[in-house]
C-alpha cells in the first residue's frame, strides 16, 4: 500500500513513524521551510503544480490513500486535494488537530481573516505579539502605528508593518517562557491563527494570566465530504480499514 502525506505538521511526522511496515509512505513538504523537520520514509519537496499536477503524480506514482496532513491553515492545498482524489477515485483523509477551545478568563476577539484580524487592533493595543507566521504579514503592512513582535521560523519578507521586529524561533513553547517574553516586550494585544496543538498553545495561557485580548483568526474549513480524523492514530485506523491495507 502506497500513502501519500501531505505534511509539514507534527500529526504528519508522526503518522509517517506509526505506519507499519508493509505501508509505503512518502510525505509531501512544501518547501516554504528553509530547514524543515523530516518524517520517517521517503520524502518529496515542493508544489505539484494544482489539483491536475496532484492527480496526476497520484496516478504516476500508484498511490492508494491519500493524507491531508497540511497544517490547518493551507486551504489551497486542501481543496486541491479533494479535486485530486475525487478524479483519481484514491481515497482521501484530512487528518487536522482539534481548534484551541477559550477558557475561563480568556478575551478572545473572533476574525475571520487575517485582514479582518489588522482591523481590529487599532482599537485593541498599540504593542502586538504577531504570531500568524510570516506568509500573511501584507495583511498588517498598512498599520503605521502599533508595533508588531513577529515570531516565525523563517524570515519573513516584505511587505510587512514598518514597525517590526522579529523573532526567529520555533515551538514548542513553555509557559515561562511565553510569561516572560510578553512582559519583556510589554506586549498588550496578541494575534494568532486557531491551529490548535499543544506546541504553541502556552501563549494563550500566558494572555490570560496577563489579561491580554488575543485576536483569534479562524481556521478555514476542511472540503465537504472529506472526512476528518484528530489524532496520527486515527488515520492510521482509517487506513487499516481501506481494501487495500491487507
Amino acid at each position: 500500500m502506497h500513502v501519500l502525506i501531505l505534511g509539514g505538521t507534527t500529526e504528519a511526522r508522526r503518522l509517517a513513524e506509526i505506519l507499519p511496515g508493509r505501508v509505503r509512505v512518502t510525505s509531501s513538504l512544501a518547501g516554504r521551510v528553509a530547514q524543515p523537520r523530516l518524517p520517517a520514509g521517503e520524502v518529496r519537496i515542493g508544489g505539484f503544480g494544482g489539483a491536475e499536477g496532484l492527480a496526476q503524480w497520484l496516478r504516476a506514482h500508484n498511490v492508494d490513500a491519500l493524507i491531508d496532513a497540511t497544517h490547518p491553515f493551507a486551504g489551497t492545498i486542501s481543496f486541491h486535494a479533494a479535486a485530486a482524489a475525487a478524479e483519481t477515485h484514491v481515497p482521501l483523509l484530512a487528518l487536522r488537530r482539534p481548534g484551541w477551545v477559550a477558557a475561563e478568563g480568556d478575551d478572545w476577539r473572533p476574525a475571520a481573516s487575517l485582514q479582518e484580524a489588522a482591523a481590529l487592533l487599532p482599537g485593541l493595543g498599540q504593542r502586538v505579539f504577531l504570531t500568524t507566521g510570516r506568509m500573511g504579514l501584507a495583511a498588517f503592512a498598512d498599520l503605521a502605528e502599533p508595533w508588531f513582535l513577529v515570531r516565525s521560523v523563517d524570515a519573513p519578507e516584505p511587505p510587512h508593518p514598518p514597525r517590526m521586529q522579529v523573532l526567529l524561533d520555533r515551538g514548542p513553547f513553555t509557559l515561562d517562557g511565553e510569561r516572560e517574553l510578553l512582559a519583556r516586550h510589554r506586549i498588550d494585544v496578541m494575534v494568532t491563527k486557531d491551529s490548535g496543538g499543544a506546541a504553541t498553545a502556552p501563549k494563550l495561557a500566558a494572555a490570560r494570566e496577563a489579561g491580554l485580548p488575543v485576536v483569534v483568526v479562524q481556521r478555514p474549513p476542511v472540503p465537504p465530504g472529506v472526512p476528518v480524523a484528530a489524532t496520527p492514530d486515527e488515520a492510521a485506523g482509517w487506513l487499516a480499514q481501506l481494501p487495500l491495507s491487507g
